[in-house]
């Protein structure tokens, strides 16, 4: 049996854990997630 984790659920997961815990973190978590999802998308990271 083989499983296959995808890092956005986990990474979205602790982002809104830590949006719960200290919700100033907010504008940061979001700003980082849209970069990391926008470098994805243009298929600079493989």
């Amino acid at each position: 049996m083989q499983i296959q984790l995808s890092p956005q659920p986990i990474v979205s997961l602790i982002a809104g854990i830590a949006i719960l815990l200290v919700p100033r973190l907010l504008n940061y978590i979001v700003a980082i997630y849209l970069i990391i999802i926008g470098v994805l998308g243009l298929g600079l990271i493989h």
